[in-house]
């Protein structure tokens, strides 16, 4: 079996530099063979740039994103150059970088693909149609995990039906908040809605409060920046079978750095 640990979205700098710090140690406690980290806010909690996936990526293996993908214009030219970061694969045509790729892990070929929801999103491709690309692009993969960034958790929920026995782990991200609900669905495939995020559980999905309030009580937009506090390490660990490309078990997996 492989074991795949699954990151949810980093939120500020203090979230990558704990990330970082904690993977090391999580690689050799729970025997990982790869590590793939949603890190589309590392930069000030909105996109990331090419020095934080660097950093990023002294830990793990494998990076993704999300609606954010394109919000630092350094970002752009590192996609094209570097292939452990993908971004959503149904944006539209001739944006850069690709919405899948692969690495290896444990002797087998670990894939890696990255959906954007659009409900309650910016207006995208399907996602469904983007999955089914991604998969006959990734045929020579042992294994599949897809990131799916989606607002709406019956859009997951679909995805994740859409995907079952044909993907490792369909895994929800962007909503910050970890579901009750990672279950194998009945093809083989680890689902859950959303993973969470690393970021401070003392903010607002991993922002200061204040900046949200001016939001909710005025109805204004405010700037808002990564909170202050303890960062929370919210992940998921699939237990990924090479031979059949699902799933035996999964867990999740919550770790606090001061």
């Amino acid at each position: 079996m492989l074991r795949l640990l699954f990151i949810g979205d980093v939120v500020g700098e203090r979230a990558v530099e704990a990330v970082a710090g904690l993977l090391p140690g999580l690689r050799e406690e729970l025997r990982l063979d790869g590590v793939v980290v949603n890190g589309e806010n590392a930069a000030g909690g909105a996109g990331i740039t090419p020095e934080l996936a660097e950093r990023l990526l002294s830990a793990a293996d494998f990076i993704t994103l999300g609606d954010h993908a394109f919000d630092r214009e350094e970002a752009a030219p590192y996609l094209e150059q570097e292939g452990r970061i993908i971004r959503p694969a149904n944006l539209p045509e001739g944006l850069p970088g690709q919405g899948w790729g692969s690495f290896e892990a444990g002797g087998a070929r670990v894939g890696v693909v990255c959906v954007q929801g659009r409900l309650f999103m910016r207006e995208v491709c399907s996602p469904f149609e983007a999955a089914d690309r991604a998969l006959e692009g990734l045929r020579g993969a042992d294994v599949v995990l897809f990131d799916l960034h989606a607002e709406a958790t019956s859009e997951k929920q679909a995805l994740g039906w859409h995907l079952d026995g044909r993907a490792a782990a369909a895994l929800g991200t962007h909503t910050h908040v970890p579901t009750a609900d990672l279950r194998l669905l009945p093809g083989g495939t680890a689902y859950v809605s959303d993973v969470g995020m690393a970021g401070s559980p003392d903010g607002i999905i991993g922002m200061d409060r204040e900046g949200f309030m001016e939001v909710f009580f005025r109805r204004r937009r405010a700037p808002v920046h990564p909170a202050a506090g303890p960062v929370r390490v919210d992940a998921v660990l699939v237990e990924a079978d090479p031979e059949s490309g699902g799933a035996a078990g999964a867990e999740r997996i919550f770790r606090e750095v001061p």
